[in-house]
């Protein structure tokens, strides 16, 4: 079986490689910069020049592979999470024309499988965990709805394939190495240093996964049926008891409340939206379907 992965280098592109080529699966990833072609096969996998903005290179690139199954890892996110406003409309523009471009290749050259990463956390549970046939929250304000009005377009590109089998990945919060909710980065010195807010009743569920747990789902993916997956693990979290165990974690302060008028008025709708109707996410399915099996946050048994 052949694979072609497309955001190889990112947090989860990385445990990615690794899981694949441990199954014995012939793996190419797409490299737009040298150094993301040489960590590829420093790692073992082949690395093919492209740009996913550039079509006729992907188109080139699908056509020398002829690969069994297209992985759309596509991402363009900011190691801190404090520059997310101005990066959001370059990462939107990636997955949904450069994404568009590896899904019109990926059709042109005959691939059986394409595999789309969504989102679990921008689910509409309506009061309970979201399922995979919960709604993308696509009225939400602010960057949050024209994310997740994003997500619902390529999970309709997927699923709506005519001549390839779709599956889309609605992955939580991603943790462990390379991601925000780790011990290292902008993010983690800043909860060690000052106190994290937590605007209103901090009432939003999280529902986080580790970035090897989430390429383990991924690579069990290849074989399932298709259709729509949550990835998210067993412990979907209130906001306010995982910024507090978080930060307990990290070794930093407690967390300050912040009254949602003052946060409405100083932060504004989204993030106050952020921190309190947010739904977590059901994952029964997922481990049913595709024998997944989540480790413990570790900031839990802090």
């Amino acid at each position: 079986m052949k694979i072609f992965v497309a955001g190889a280098t990112g947090a989860l592109g990385r445990p990615l490689i690794k899981r694949l080529l441990a199954a014995g699966v012939e793996t190419y990833g797409l490299a737009s910069k040298p150094a993301s072609a040489a960590l590829m096969a420093s790692m073992g996998a082949t690395p093919i020049s492209g740009n996913a903005l550039d079509r006729e290179s992907l188109f080139d690139a699908l056509r020398d592979v002829r690969p069994d199954v297209v992985i759309d890892q596509l991402t363009s996110l900011p190691s801190d999470p404090a520059e997310m406003p101005e990066r959001l409309p370059f990462d939107r523009q990636l997955r949904l024309e450069g994404g568009g471009n590896l899904f019109a290749a990926a059709e042109a050259f005959g691939v059986r499988r394409y595999i789309q990463q969504s989102s679990g956390f921008y689910l509409d549970g309506e009061g309970q965990l979201a399922t995979e046939a919960s709604a993308l929250r696509i009225a939400a304000p602010g960057h949050i709805g024209q994310s997740a009005k994003m997500y619902a377009e390529l999970e309709r590109r997927v699923l709506g394939a005519r001549s390839m089998e779709g599956v889309a990945l609605r992955y939580g919060f991603f943790y462990g190495p390379g991601t925000w909710y780790w011990n290292k980065g902008p993010l983690c010195e800043r909860i060690r240093t000052a106190p994290s807010p937590i605007f209103g009743a901090g009432s939003s569920k999280f529902s986080l996964v580790h970035v090897d747990d989430a390429a383990m789902a991924t690579v069990s993916a290849l074989c399932a049926p298709s259709g729509v997956y949550n990835i998210v693990d067993d412990y979907p979290l209130e906001v306010t008891k995982f910024i507090a165990a978080l930060s307990k974690w990290l070794g930093g302060p407690p967390p300050q409340r912040i009254g949602a008028s003052e946060a409405l008025k100083t932060m504004g709708a989204e993030a106050l939206y952020y921190h309190n109707e947010l739904s977590g996410a059901d994952n029964r399915m997922s481990k049913k379907a595709l024998s997944c099996e989540f480790r413990h946050n570790p900031w839990l048994a802090s």
